[in-house]
């Protein structure tokens, strides 16, 4: 099978050649292969979700069956960068560059305590056509031969509480401030809009996410999450299938969230990311058993242990492992659990790959 036909497949719920492989990288990561590539290093994407919309040749050099494309900043509200060496992004967070990352230096939205606060901020316009020329010009060149999922990460929750900070939102939320409907309410419309233009882009998988959980529990009560976040991802849901009935969705959540994958298939979810294999309750044997009726799962194979500290031949015996349940009878994209991280020997990644390139119809199945 071709790399587009195996991914296609595969969100079809169709048993393809083997499991399509989705792979992303932090910068540093894609350097190191690069170099051992012998191949030019592409710079990042500027974007909030750049690490996983950049380095897509790289991606497709070593066997990836589908790439990211993302919104970016728009023309009108550009990322900038103070003299002191601030960053400052198109929704106003402002972060400082911490060497492998950049971390929150301030929240624009940390006094924020009335609906009026909210009204008054100065969100960018989502339709700015500038902020999807990279996204129709990389599907434009890639479409014919690689799937094309459409990444909107940090939908609503994630947004809300980079605006805000962590601790105030969580406190807030507890205390149903007024404000948090409103600014939820904002968030979801710009990025349901956001993803709603890739679709029409030519997206196969619009993927959003926000974490909700820790590696041993959710990050609030279940009430609470129907509350706030249950009705507006169901709307976002419905919104993105007016545009194309056919589109897979696709929904990240780091951590520990058995409890709301129930939640997630009741409003109509295709494909679950990222399948944290440290995080409690997420063992692939149960989720299959339990949800792999409904789900295409799609991760699966630790950054925290596996890759970077195992070595290739028992790398590529928990690969085969983890092919063997989560992809029994089809309905599994094989990819690390996140990027792949500076930790990580250029020997293991490859290995990774190559046993993931090794797997035929009759091994993996069942």
């Amino acid at each position: 099978m071709k790399q587009r036909e195996r991914f296609l497949s595969t969100i079809n719920r169709e048993i393809p050649d083997r499991p399509p492989l989705y792979i992303s990288f932090t910068p540093q990561i894609a350097q190191r292969l690069s170099d051992y590539l012998g191949r030019p290093y592409e710079e990042p994407i500027d974007s909030l979700l750049s690490t996983r919309i950049s380095h897509m040749k790289l991606a497709m050099q070593l066997g990836a069956d589908a790439i990211g494309v993302a919104a970016t900043a728009p023309a009108s509200r550009p990322t900038e960068i103070s003299d002191d060496g601030l960053i400052t992004n198109e929704w106003g967070m402002i972060f400082q560059d911490a060497g492998l990352y950049n971390e929150f230096h301030s929240f624009p939205l940390a006094g924020a305590n009335s609906v009026r606060d909210i009204e008054k901020y100065n969100f960018f316009n989502p339709h700015d056509d500038t902020r999807f020329i990279k996204a129709y010009d990389t599907i434009r060149q890639f479409r014919q031969k690689v799937g094309i999922i459409a990444d909107l990460e940090c939908s609503i929750f994630e947004t809300a509480w980079y605006l805000t900070g962590l601790e105030k939102f969580l406190i807030d939320i507890m205390l149903q401030l007024p404000y948090i409907d409103a600014l939820l309410d904002k968030i979801a419309y710009i990025n349901t809009e956001t993803g709603k233009e890739l679709i029409r882009a030519g997206a196969d998988v619009i993927w959003c996410g926000d974490d909700f959980g820790t590696q041993q529990s959710l990050l609030m009560d279940l009430k609470t999450w129907q509350k706030y976040f249950k009705p507006r991802i169901s709307k976002m849901f419905e919104e993105f299938r007016t545009v194309n009935p056919d589109i897979k969705i696709a929904w990240h959540s780091c951590g520990a969230i058995y409890d709301l994958i129930p939640e997630f298939i009741d409003i109509g979810l295709d494909i679950l990311n990222p399948i944290q294999p440290e995080a409690s309750g997420m063992e692939p044997t149960r989720l299959k058993k339990e949800f792999g009726k409904d789900l295409v799962f799609f991760g699966g194979i630790s950054i925290q242990y596996l890759l970077p500290n195992c070595n290739p031949e028992d790398i590529r015996k928990e690969v085969m492992r983890r092919i063997s349940i989560l992809g029994k009878g089809g309905g599994y994209i094989i990819a690390p659990a996140h990027n792949i991280q500076i930790d990580t020997p250029v020997e293991n990644i490859m290995a990774f790959i190559d046993a993931v390139k090794d797997h035929n119809q009759d091994s993996w199945t069942g």
